[in-house]
């Protein structure tokens, strides 16, 4: 089992979802645990509070990522807490309105470039002076990053982003003994991804397209984090890693 007692996480957009389950997966293996939040306070103690009766360690901290300051923010406000190191940083929170091409703007366009891409990449840069050798960053990318899907462009855009930085900063940052990878999930079976697997006729398509036959579920990703935050994939680094059930083989 993988073992991460004295290890320090920060989880972004830990409150619900994805976020949520890799918060709990990384308190129950021995890490303290940053719960990130952006606006819903109460959703994020609710996940501290799971944690802790669960005999872990875990507290929030909120920020809003969607704000040009929000990344620096967020760092300013975890090395406010005397943390010297940071040994684990998962930046999970991101936003997906779907729509066609005619049904998007400009908004919603920098939004998501906002949340998704610039909010990361500041994060890392913000989050140096106590990320150092040993150190694992892990971005979420999506299977949409490589497979096309109606309405996905400007989400797929930011995530082929993500990507891209996964590469260029774990060869500028390995230097330190920083590692950074990414996971691209499959359509998973959370509050985001209900635009396809809101009904019945969604959740058959999305199985028909994957090689498992089954709907991907928040522990199947938080499993893959946990391997990437361990020394167990200590000579992983500048990749992603699709977790997707074999999606669109």
């Amino acid at each position: 089992m993988t073992d991460l007692n004295g290890k320090i996480a920060l989880v972004t957009g830990a409150s619900r979802g994805l976020g949520r389950a890799t918060a709990v997966a990384l308190a129950a293996r021995g890490a303290r645990v940053l719960v990130h939040y952006g606006a819903s306070s109460g959703a994020a103690d609710a996940v501290v509070a799971q944690i802790r009766d669960d005999g872990g360690d875990a507290e929030a901290i909120g920020a809003d990522l969607a704000a040009a300051d929000g990344a620096h923010r967020l760092a300013a406000a975890v090395r406010d807490l005397g943390i010297n190191q940071l040994h684990v940083l998962v930046a999970n929170a991101g936003i997906a309105d779907l729509a066609s091409i005619e049904g998007q703007t400009v908004d919603s366009f920098d939004r998501h470039f906002a949340v998704n891409v610039r909010a990361p990449f500041f994060l890392v840069q913000q989050l140096l002076p106590i990320l150092g050798e040993g150190s694992s960053v892990i971005f979420l990318s999506s299977v949409v990053a490589r497979v096309a899907f109606d309405g996905t462009a400007i989400y797929s855009a930011t995530k082929g982003a993500v990507e891209v930085l996964t590469r260029n900063l774990a060869k500028e940052l390995g230097p330190r003994g920083i590692r950074v990878n990414a996971i691209a999930p499959g359509a998973i079976d959370t509050d985001m991804a209900q635009v396809f697997l809101g009904t019945e006729e969604g959740r058959e398509f999305i199985k028909s397209v994957q090689a498992l036959k089954r709907i991907g579920q928040p522990d199947d990703i938080a499993d893959a984090v946990l391997f990437l935050a361990s020394d167990q994939s200590r000579w992983v680094d500048g990749r992603s890693l699709e977790v997707s059930g074999g999606a669109n083989l």
